[in-house]
């Protein structure tokens, strides 16, 4: 059995640098290939590169919504010169390493391992977007929840009963590795299938709200926590990593472009959890386009010239 798992992890591995490759044609010489993942603050912060890039002269090509492990492999093999990735992100899920560490023994971490891949991690933003689990606010305090632990005592005391509770996931964090089954285990939370609905990510908060599901999956810097009136539950066990927004880039593209580290790193410096979640407020409850946020920021803070 050990053997055909094996065997399957490898043939796993090897579909997904296929499909690295195939979803992207070579990056121009001249220019910069910039990957994005599926959920709106990377959205902004692939816009806000671009807009932010292109008025300092680069040529910028966006490919986004791509999941991590697919974005990880394209990099990797030379099909995006650049991503905003989380050091909880890389630390976990692409080096398998499940100890405990502060955000900065985490950044130390995965810079030192990803520079011997021809992965620069350059200067991390103020900006920690972890994982956690939320509820609507009137119904945790209702429940009396507001912590992990007070969550799974509701989550098994209702189970055997017709109201048991409903969780909402998106796709990825039920088959990640810091994800849904060690968070259960650590808490000792007892979901059957049923109990675990999964929908895209940005679908988890309106499920919350509506009572679609009891409590869910979201991300701290998101705006919906506080436009939708929501409590995110402490995390009392220590269950999620930190999980630091970073530029990452191709040795090799920072050699082609000698300012462009500095140019990043600029923009990084502006960027912490409060800006963020505004931005994805404006996005998400305002429902305003993702380059019309960009831009207002990037022009706030003397990055982007007015009529740009």
């Amino acid at each position: 059995m050990k053997l055909i798992a094996s065997l399957r992890n490898g043939l796993a591995g090897i579909g997904l640098a296929i499909a690295a490759l195939t979803l992207f044609s070579a990056p121009a010489a001249a220019g910069l290939v910039l990957g994005s993942k599926n959920f709106t603050e990377q959205h902004l912060l692939s816009e806000l590169t671009t807009q932010y890039l292109r008025s300092k002269g680069y040529e910028i090509t966006q490919k986004q919504d791509l999941a991590s492990v697919i974005m990880r492999n394209a990099q990797e093999h030379g099909q995006l010169d650049l991503v905003w990735e989380y050091t909880g992100t890389a630390l976990i899920v692409h080096h398998g390493i499940q100890q405990k560490m502060s955000n900065e023994e985490a950044y130390a971490t995965v810079k030192r391992l990803d520079e011997a891949k021809g992965l620069v991690w350059l200067n991390p933003a103020a900006l920690n977007n972890t994982y956690a689990l939320a509820m609507k606010r009137s119904r945790a305090e209702a429940e009396g929840v507001r912590t992990l632990s007070d969550l799974a005592r509701a989550v098994n005391q209702r189970n055997g009963s017709d109201q048991r509770w409903q969780l909402g996931f998106d796709m990825e964090f039920a088959g990640r590795p810091d994800g849904l089954k060690p968070l259960q285990q650590l808490y000792g939370m007892e979901l059957s299938r049923p109990q675990i609905r999964q929908m895209d990510a940005g679908l988890v908060y309106n499920a919350i709200r509506d009572g679609f599901v009891d409590a869910g999956l979201v991300y701290t810097t998101d705006g919906r926590i506080i436009g939708f009136d929501l409590l995110v539950l402490q995390d009392d066990l220590g269950f999620f990593p930190p999980y630091a927004a970073v530029p990452v880039v191709r040795k090799e593209a920072l050699e082609r472009h000698p300012g462009l580290a500095d140019e990043l790193n600029r923009l990084a410096a502006v960027l912490d959890n409060d800006t963020m979640s505004a931005m994805n407020a404006e996005v998400d409850i305002r429902h305003r386009p993702v380059k019309d946020v960009a831009a207002e920021f990037l022009r706030s803070h003397q990055l982007l010239k007015e009529g740009a």
